[in-house]
Protein backbone atom coordinates (compact mmCIF):
# COMPACT_ATOMS: atom_id res chain seq x y z
CA UNK A 1 0.00 0.00 0.00
CA UNK A 2 1.55 3.34 -1.05
CA UNK A 3 1.05 6.64 0.76
CA UNK A 4 -1.81 7.88 -1.40
CA UNK A 5 -3.64 4.58 -1.08
CA UNK A 6 -3.29 4.77 2.68
CA UNK A 7 -4.85 8.23 2.72
CA UNK A 8 -7.71 6.84 0.65
CA UNK A 9 -8.12 4.13 3.25
CA UNK A 10 -8.39 6.86 5.85
CA UNK A 11 -11.11 8.56 3.82
CA UNK A 12 -9.33 11.25 1.85
CA UNK A 13 -9.71 9.78 -1.61
CA UNK A 14 -9.58 12.40 -4.33
CA UNK A 15 -10.03 15.35 -2.00
CA UNK A 16 -6.53 16.57 -1.33
CA UNK A 17 -7.37 16.53 2.39
CA UNK A 18 -7.45 13.80 4.93
CA UNK A 19 -10.79 12.92 6.51
CA UNK A 20 -9.78 10.75 9.40
CA UNK A 21 -12.40 8.27 10.66
CA UNK A 22 -13.27 8.34 14.33
CA UNK A 23 -14.03 5.04 16.01
CA UNK A 24 -14.47 1.80 14.16
CA UNK A 25 -16.74 1.98 12.14
CA UNK A 26 -33.71 32.20 -8.33
CA UNK A 27 -33.98 34.74 -5.67
CA UNK A 28 -35.97 34.31 -2.50
CA UNK A 29 -38.76 36.77 -1.83
CA UNK A 30 -40.45 37.32 1.50
CA UNK A 31 -44.08 38.02 0.56
CA UNK A 32 -45.52 41.29 1.78
CA UNK A 33 -49.00 40.61 2.99
CA UNK A 34 -51.11 37.65 1.98
CA UNK A 35 -50.64 35.94 -1.36
CA UNK A 36 -53.35 34.29 -3.41
CA UNK A 37 -53.31 30.51 -3.31
CA UNK A 38 -54.51 27.99 -5.83
CA UNK A 39 -58.21 27.99 -6.49
CA UNK A 40 -60.58 25.18 -7.26
CA UNK A 41 -64.28 24.60 -7.58
CA UNK A 42 -64.35 23.96 -3.85
CA UNK A 43 -63.47 27.49 -2.94
CA UNK A 44 -60.52 29.79 -2.44
CA UNK A 45 -58.49 31.21 0.39
CA UNK A 46 -55.38 33.18 1.31
CA UNK A 47 -51.88 32.06 2.21
CA UNK A 48 -50.64 32.93 5.69
CA UNK A 49 -46.86 32.98 6.19
CA UNK A 50 -46.72 33.59 9.93
CA UNK A 51 -46.05 36.71 11.99
CA UNK A 52 -43.29 36.08 14.54
CA UNK A 53 -43.29 38.29 17.61
CA UNK A 54 -40.28 40.63 17.92
CA UNK A 55 -37.60 39.43 20.33
CA UNK A 56 -34.12 40.63 21.26
CA UNK A 57 -30.89 39.13 20.00
CA UNK A 58 -29.72 36.33 22.31
CA UNK A 59 -26.07 36.30 23.30
CA UNK A 60 -23.77 33.33 22.72
CA UNK A 61 -20.00 33.03 22.59
CA UNK A 62 -19.73 34.95 19.31
CA UNK A 63 -18.42 32.08 17.17
CA UNK A 64 -20.91 31.48 14.32
CA UNK A 65 -21.57 27.84 13.52
CA UNK A 66 -23.49 26.01 10.78
CA UNK A 67 -24.83 22.45 10.76
CA UNK A 68 -26.15 21.00 7.51
CA UNK A 69 -28.49 17.99 7.71
CA UNK A 70 -29.09 16.30 4.36
CA UNK A 71 -32.14 14.06 3.93
CA UNK A 72 -30.99 11.62 1.25
CA UNK A 73 -33.72 10.09 -0.87
CA UNK A 74 -35.89 13.20 -1.39
CA UNK A 75 -38.25 13.85 1.51
CA UNK A 76 -41.83 14.80 0.67
CA UNK A 77 -41.91 18.49 1.57
CA UNK A 78 -45.65 18.73 0.93
CA UNK A 79 -46.26 16.29 3.77
CA UNK A 80 -43.69 17.98 5.99
CA UNK A 81 -45.00 21.54 5.68
CA UNK A 82 -48.58 20.75 4.72
CA UNK A 83 -50.71 23.23 2.70
CA UNK A 84 -53.83 22.13 4.58
CA UNK A 85 -55.60 25.32 3.54
CA UNK A 86 -55.76 24.24 -0.10
CA UNK A 87 -58.40 21.65 -1.10
CA UNK A 88 -56.32 20.70 -4.16
CA UNK A 89 -53.83 19.09 -1.78
CA UNK A 90 -56.48 16.68 -0.51
CA UNK A 91 -57.82 15.97 -3.99
CA UNK A 92 -54.37 14.99 -5.24
CA UNK A 93 -53.55 12.79 -2.26
CA UNK A 94 -56.67 10.87 -1.24
CA UNK A 95 -54.82 8.31 0.89
CA UNK A 96 -51.54 10.00 1.89
CA UNK A 97 -52.57 13.60 2.66
CA UNK A 98 -52.00 14.66 6.26
CA UNK A 99 -55.37 15.49 7.80
CA UNK A 100 -56.33 19.04 8.66
CA UNK A 101 -55.46 20.40 12.10
CA UNK A 102 -57.84 19.22 14.78
CA UNK A 103 -58.52 15.87 13.12
CA UNK A 104 -56.99 12.55 14.13
CA UNK A 105 -53.26 12.53 13.29
CA UNK A 106 -53.78 15.92 11.69
CA UNK A 107 -51.23 18.59 10.88
CA UNK A 108 -49.99 20.92 13.60
CA UNK A 109 -51.19 24.32 12.47
CA UNK A 110 -48.46 26.86 11.79
CA UNK A 111 -50.08 29.77 9.95
CA UNK A 112 -53.70 28.90 9.25
CA UNK A 113 -52.76 27.69 5.77
CA UNK A 114 -49.59 25.67 6.39
CA UNK A 115 -49.19 23.02 9.06
CA UNK A 116 -46.44 20.72 10.31
CA UNK A 117 -46.52 16.94 10.08
CA UNK A 118 -47.67 15.62 13.48
CA UNK A 119 -44.56 13.44 13.83
CA UNK A 120 -42.55 16.67 14.09
CA UNK A 121 -44.24 17.67 17.35
CA UNK A 122 -40.86 17.86 19.19
CA UNK A 123 -39.99 20.85 16.99
CA UNK A 124 -43.14 22.86 17.66
CA UNK A 125 -41.60 24.55 20.69
CA UNK A 126 -38.93 26.01 18.42
CA UNK A 127 -41.54 27.30 15.99
CA UNK A 128 -43.47 28.91 18.83
CA UNK A 129 -40.31 30.52 20.22
CA UNK A 130 -39.37 31.87 16.78
CA UNK A 131 -36.34 29.58 16.35
CA UNK A 132 -37.69 27.41 13.52
CA UNK A 133 -38.61 28.50 9.99
CA UNK A 134 -39.15 26.97 6.58
CA UNK A 135 -38.47 28.08 3.02
CA UNK A 136 -41.19 26.44 0.94
CA UNK A 137 -41.08 25.82 -2.80
CA UNK A 138 -37.27 25.86 -2.63
CA UNK A 139 -34.76 23.65 -4.37
CA UNK A 140 -32.38 23.37 -7.29
CA UNK A 141 -33.01 25.09 -10.61
CA UNK A 142 -31.73 21.94 -12.29
CA UNK A 143 -34.52 19.53 -13.20
CA UNK A 144 -32.65 16.27 -12.59
CA UNK A 145 -34.70 13.50 -10.98
CA UNK A 146 -31.62 11.36 -10.30
CA UNK A 147 -30.82 11.06 -6.60
CA UNK A 148 -27.07 10.80 -7.17
CA UNK A 149 -26.90 13.69 -9.62
CA UNK A 150 -29.19 16.03 -7.69
CA UNK A 151 -27.39 15.35 -4.41
CA UNK A 152 -24.06 16.01 -6.10
CA UNK A 153 -25.30 19.35 -7.45
CA UNK A 154 -26.53 20.47 -4.03
CA UNK A 155 -23.37 19.40 -2.25
CA UNK A 156 -21.04 21.08 -4.73
CA UNK A 157 -23.31 24.11 -4.97
CA UNK A 158 -23.10 24.06 -8.76
CA UNK A 159 -26.37 22.74 -10.27
CA UNK A 160 -25.92 21.30 -13.74
CA UNK A 161 -22.12 21.18 -13.45
CA UNK A 162 -20.48 17.75 -13.38
CA UNK A 163 -16.89 18.95 -13.14
CA UNK A 164 -16.86 20.62 -9.70
CA UNK A 165 -14.37 18.72 -7.55
CA UNK A 166 -14.96 20.18 -4.09
CA UNK A 167 -17.98 20.83 -1.89
CA UNK A 168 -19.35 24.25 -0.97
CA UNK A 169 -18.95 23.61 2.77
CA UNK A 170 -15.25 22.89 2.25
CA UNK A 171 -14.90 26.03 0.12
CA UNK A 172 -16.49 28.03 2.94
CA UNK A 173 -13.56 27.07 5.15
CA UNK A 174 -11.34 29.28 2.96
CA UNK A 175 -13.14 32.28 4.43
CA UNK A 176 -13.49 31.38 8.11
CA UNK A 177 -11.31 33.22 10.62
CA UNK A 178 -7.90 31.59 11.15
CA UNK A 179 -8.01 29.05 13.96
CA UNK A 180 -5.24 27.49 16.02
CA UNK A 181 -6.84 24.13 15.48
CA UNK A 182 -7.14 21.68 12.58
CA UNK A 183 -10.62 20.77 13.77
CA UNK A 184 -13.03 23.24 12.18
CA UNK A 185 -15.40 20.83 10.41
CA UNK A 186 -16.98 17.50 11.35
CA UNK A 187 -18.80 14.92 9.26
CA UNK A 188 -21.04 12.58 11.24
CA UNK A 189 -20.49 9.28 9.47
CA UNK A 190 -17.75 7.08 8.08
CA UNK A 191 -17.79 8.15 4.42
CA UNK A 192 -16.46 11.42 3.06
CA UNK A 193 -19.44 13.45 1.76
CA UNK A 194 -19.15 15.52 -1.39
CA UNK A 195 -20.07 18.67 0.51
CA UNK A 196 -16.88 18.43 2.62
CA UNK A 197 -14.52 17.20 -0.08
CA UNK A 198 -11.71 19.60 -0.84
CA UNK A 199 -8.31 20.73 0.38
CA UNK A 200 -9.36 21.53 3.96
CA UNK A 201 -9.26 19.03 6.77
CA UNK A 202 -12.45 17.63 8.25
CA UNK A 203 -12.88 14.85 10.79
CA UNK A 204 -15.23 11.91 10.46
CA UNK A 205 -17.21 11.19 13.61
CA UNK A 206 -18.54 7.64 13.59
CA UNK A 207 -22.18 7.13 14.43
CA UNK A 208 -23.61 5.30 17.42
CA UNK A 209 -21.62 3.92 20.30
CA UNK A 210 -18.65 3.20 18.04
CA UNK A 211 -17.81 6.90 17.97
CA UNK A 212 -15.88 6.85 21.24
CA UNK A 213 -13.91 3.66 20.60
CA UNK A 214 -10.33 3.90 19.32
CA UNK A 215 -9.53 2.29 15.99
CA UNK A 216 -6.41 0.75 14.54
CA UNK A 217 -4.84 4.06 13.61
CA UNK A 218 -5.02 5.20 17.26
CA UNK A 219 -2.60 2.49 18.36
CA UNK A 220 0.97 3.78 18.97
CA UNK A 221 2.53 0.95 16.97
CA UNK A 222 0.73 2.11 13.82
CA UNK A 223 1.82 5.69 14.38
CA UNK A 224 5.41 4.51 14.60
CA UNK A 225 4.99 2.82 11.22
CA UNK A 226 3.20 5.58 9.32
CA UNK A 227 4.47 8.83 10.85
CA UNK A 228 7.91 8.51 9.20
CA UNK A 229 6.25 7.99 5.81
CA UNK A 230 4.63 11.44 6.04
CA UNK A 231 7.48 13.44 7.52
CA UNK A 232 8.08 15.62 4.47
CA UNK A 233 6.56 18.87 3.25
CA UNK A 234 4.41 17.88 0.29
CA UNK A 235 0.59 17.95 0.19
CA UNK A 236 0.20 14.32 1.26
CA UNK A 237 2.48 14.80 4.25
CA UNK A 238 0.57 17.87 5.39
CA UNK A 239 -2.78 16.14 4.85
CA UNK A 240 -1.70 13.23 7.03
CA UNK A 241 -0.35 15.38 9.86
CA UNK A 242 -3.30 17.78 9.90
CA UNK A 243 -5.77 14.92 9.78
CA UNK A 244 -4.11 13.03 12.61
CA UNK A 245 -4.01 16.20 14.71
CA UNK A 246 -7.71 16.77 14.11
CA UNK A 247 -8.46 13.17 15.01
CA UNK A 248 -6.53 13.27 18.27
CA UNK A 249 -8.23 16.49 19.30
CA UNK A 250 -11.69 15.16 18.45
CA UNK A 251 -11.15 11.87 20.28
CA UNK A 252 -9.87 13.67 23.37
CA UNK A 253 -12.88 15.96 23.47
CA UNK A 254 -15.38 13.15 22.89
CA UNK A 255 -14.02 10.93 25.60
CA UNK A 256 -13.66 13.65 28.19
CA UNK A 257 -17.25 14.78 27.68
CA UNK A 258 -18.55 11.20 27.61
CA UNK A 259 -16.87 10.63 30.94
CA UNK A 260 -18.49 13.75 32.36
CA UNK A 261 -21.87 12.53 31.20
CA UNK A 262 -21.38 9.14 32.78
CA UNK A 263 -20.41 10.80 36.04
CA UNK A 264 -23.61 12.81 35.94
CA UNK A 265 -25.69 9.69 35.36
CA UNK A 266 -27.19 10.98 32.10
CA UNK A 267 -27.07 8.23 29.45
CA UNK A 268 -27.04 9.04 25.77
CA UNK A 269 -30.33 8.67 23.89
CA UNK A 270 -30.74 6.01 21.26
CA UNK A 271 -30.60 6.27 17.48
CA UNK A 272 -30.07 9.57 15.72
CA UNK A 273 -30.37 11.51 18.95
CA UNK A 274 -27.21 9.84 20.20
CA UNK A 275 -25.23 11.28 17.30
CA UNK A 276 -26.81 14.74 17.33
CA UNK A 277 -26.46 15.08 21.10
CA UNK A 278 -22.78 14.17 20.89
CA UNK A 279 -22.27 16.63 18.03
CA UNK A 280 -24.03 19.37 19.98
CA UNK A 281 -21.80 18.87 23.00
CA UNK A 282 -18.66 18.90 20.86
CA UNK A 283 -19.63 22.16 19.18
CA UNK A 284 -20.70 23.74 22.46
CA UNK A 285 -17.41 22.95 24.21
CA UNK A 286 -15.14 23.87 21.30
CA UNK A 287 -16.08 27.11 19.50
CA UNK A 288 -13.33 26.40 16.96
CA UNK A 289 -15.61 23.75 15.40
CA UNK A 290 -17.59 25.93 13.01
CA UNK A 291 -19.12 23.49 10.50
CA UNK A 292 -20.78 20.08 10.67
CA UNK A 293 -22.58 17.78 8.27
CA UNK A 294 -24.97 14.92 8.90
CA UNK A 295 -26.80 12.78 6.32
CA UNK A 296 -29.95 10.80 7.09
CA UNK A 297 -31.40 8.31 4.59
CA UNK A 298 -34.74 6.61 4.07
CA UNK A 299 -36.87 9.28 2.37
CA UNK A 300 -37.54 7.69 -1.04
CA UNK A 301 -41.18 6.82 -0.32
CA UNK A 302 -42.43 5.35 -3.60
CA UNK A 303 -44.59 2.77 -1.84
CA UNK A 304 -46.77 3.00 1.29
CA UNK A 305 -45.74 6.50 2.32
CA UNK A 306 -48.53 6.96 4.83
CA UNK A 307 -50.11 10.20 5.99
CA UNK A 308 -50.09 11.40 9.59
CA UNK A 309 -48.93 7.92 10.50
CA UNK A 310 -46.99 5.25 8.61
CA UNK A 311 -43.63 5.08 6.87
CA UNK A 312 -42.87 8.78 6.51
CA UNK A 313 -44.06 9.50 10.04
CA UNK A 314 -41.74 6.78 11.28
CA UNK A 315 -38.79 8.57 9.66
CA UNK A 316 -39.78 12.07 10.75
CA UNK A 317 -40.27 11.25 14.42
CA UNK A 318 -36.64 10.29 15.22
CA UNK A 319 -35.42 13.11 12.99
CA UNK A 320 -37.40 15.62 15.04
CA UNK A 321 -36.12 14.13 18.27
CA UNK A 322 -32.58 14.22 16.93
CA UNK A 323 -32.79 17.85 15.87
CA UNK A 324 -34.26 18.82 19.23
CA UNK A 325 -31.41 16.94 20.95
CA UNK A 326 -28.86 18.83 18.85
CA UNK A 327 -30.39 22.20 19.73
CA UNK A 328 -30.62 21.27 23.40
CA UNK A 329 -27.05 19.99 23.71
CA UNK A 330 -25.65 23.02 21.91
CA UNK A 331 -26.77 24.95 24.97
CA UNK A 332 -25.86 28.66 24.77
CA UNK A 333 -24.01 27.92 21.49
CA UNK A 334 -27.43 27.41 19.87
CA UNK A 335 -27.62 31.20 19.82
CA UNK A 336 -24.59 31.18 17.51
CA UNK A 337 -25.74 28.25 15.38
CA UNK A 338 -27.92 27.82 12.34
CA UNK A 339 -29.13 24.33 11.39
CA UNK A 340 -30.10 23.77 7.75
CA UNK A 341 -32.15 20.73 6.71
CA UNK A 342 -32.30 20.08 2.97
CA UNK A 343 -33.01 17.32 0.46
CA UNK A 344 -32.07 16.81 -3.20
CA UNK A 345 -35.59 17.42 -4.58
CA UNK A 346 -39.21 17.05 -3.56
CA UNK A 347 -41.81 14.53 -4.61
CA UNK A 348 -44.74 14.51 -7.01
CA UNK A 349 -47.81 16.50 -6.05
CA UNK A 350 -50.15 13.60 -6.75
CA UNK A 351 -49.82 10.26 -5.03
CA UNK A 352 -49.01 7.27 -7.23
CA UNK A 353 -50.80 3.93 -7.53
CA UNK A 354 -48.74 2.41 -4.73
CA UNK A 355 -49.74 4.80 -1.99
CA UNK A 356 -46.51 6.74 -2.35
CA UNK A 357 -44.95 9.57 -4.33
CA UNK A 358 -42.33 9.70 -7.05
CA UNK A 359 -39.37 11.96 -7.74
CA UNK A 360 -40.44 15.60 -7.97
CA UNK A 361 -38.94 19.08 -7.90
CA UNK A 362 -39.77 21.77 -5.32
CA UNK A 363 -39.35 21.07 -1.62
CA UNK A 364 -39.08 22.82 1.75
CA UNK A 365 -35.83 23.77 3.48
CA UNK A 366 -35.85 23.82 7.28
CA UNK A 367 -33.95 26.36 9.36
CA UNK A 368 -33.29 26.33 13.11
CA UNK A 369 -31.25 28.68 15.26
CA UNK A 370 -31.25 30.61 18.50
CA UNK A 371 -31.30 33.97 16.71
CA UNK A 372 -33.24 32.93 13.64
CA UNK A 373 -36.26 35.06 12.81
CA UNK A 374 -38.46 31.99 12.81
CA UNK A 375 -42.12 31.27 13.30
CA UNK A 376 -42.46 32.12 9.62
CA UNK A 377 -42.66 30.46 6.20
CA UNK A 378 -40.24 32.17 3.81
CA UNK A 379 -40.28 32.14 0.02
CA UNK A 380 -42.89 32.66 -2.66
CA UNK A 381 -45.67 30.06 -2.68
CA UNK A 382 -46.47 29.19 -6.33
CA UNK A 383 -49.79 27.44 -5.70
CA UNK A 384 -50.97 23.96 -6.63
CA UNK A 385 -53.06 24.53 -9.74
CA UNK A 386 -52.20 22.50 -12.81
CA UNK A 387 -50.62 25.49 -14.54
CA UNK A 388 -48.58 26.37 -11.45
CA UNK A 389 -47.03 22.90 -11.12
CA UNK A 390 -43.60 22.15 -12.55
CA UNK A 391 -44.14 20.07 -15.70
CA UNK A 392 -47.73 19.66 -14.55
CA UNK A 393 -46.72 17.26 -11.79
CA UNK A 394 -44.47 18.82 -9.11
CA UNK A 395 -44.35 21.74 -6.72
CA UNK A 396 -42.44 24.47 -8.55
CA UNK A 397 -39.15 25.90 -7.31
CA UNK A 398 -39.41 29.64 -6.67
CA UNK A 399 -36.41 29.94 -4.32
CA UNK A 400 -33.00 28.69 -5.40
CA UNK A 401 -31.44 26.74 -2.53
CA UNK A 402 -28.29 28.81 -2.99
CA UNK A 403 -30.25 31.97 -2.17
CA UNK A 404 -30.95 30.56 1.28
CA UNK A 405 -27.38 29.34 1.76
CA UNK A 406 -25.99 32.70 0.62
CA UNK A 407 -28.13 34.54 3.17
CA UNK A 408 -27.04 32.22 5.96
CA UNK A 409 -23.41 32.43 4.90
CA UNK A 410 -23.37 36.21 4.66
CA UNK A 411 -25.50 37.21 7.60
CA UNK A 412 -24.68 34.44 10.02
CA UNK A 413 -21.23 33.09 9.04
CA UNK A 414 -20.05 36.63 8.09
CA UNK A 415 -18.90 35.69 4.62
CA UNK A 416 -18.42 38.60 2.19
CA UNK A 417 -20.18 38.94 -1.16
CA UNK A 418 -16.88 38.48 -2.94
CA UNK A 419 -16.25 35.23 -1.09
CA UNK A 420 -19.78 34.00 -1.81
CA UNK A 421 -18.99 34.21 -5.51
CA UNK A 422 -16.21 31.70 -4.88
CA UNK A 423 -18.26 29.44 -2.61
CA UNK A 424 -21.20 29.40 -5.03
CA UNK A 425 -19.62 30.03 -8.45
CA UNK A 426 -21.87 30.86 -11.39
CA UNK A 427 -24.46 32.18 -8.97
CA UNK A 428 -24.77 35.92 -8.39
CA UNK A 429 -25.40 36.32 -4.68
CA UNK A 430 -25.66 39.98 -3.67
CA UNK A 431 -29.24 40.93 -2.91
CA UNK A 432 -30.67 37.56 -3.92
CA UNK A 433 -30.70 36.14 -0.43
CA UNK A 434 -33.66 35.75 1.88
CA UNK A 435 -33.84 39.01 3.84
CA UNK A 436 -34.32 39.47 7.59
CA UNK A 437 -33.57 35.89 8.57
CA UNK A 438 -32.04 36.82 11.94
CA UNK A 439 -32.98 38.97 14.92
Amino acid sequence: MNRRHFLRYLGAAGSGAILVPVGLSGCAVVPTGDQSISRSSHGSGRVAYGSPAPRPHAQGDGAPRMVVVFLRGAVDGLNVVVPHGDPLYYQARPSIAVARPGQANGALDLTGYFGLHPALQPLMAYWESGQLAFVHASGSPDGSRSHFEAQDYMETGTPGQHTTRDGWLNRMMDYLPPAQSPLQAINVGSATPRILSGHHVAANLQTGREATRPSMIDQPRWSRVFDPLYGGNDALDKAYRDGMAARKQLMAEINSQEQQMANNGAPLPNGLSMDTARLGRLMRHDPRIRLAFLAVGGWDTHIGQGNGTGQLAGRLSPLATGLAALARELGPAFNDTVIVVMSEFGRTFRENGNGGTDHGHGNAMWLMGGNLRGGKIYGQWPGLTQTALNEGRDLAVTTDFRAVLCSLSERHMRISDQALEKIFPQYAAGSKGVPALFV
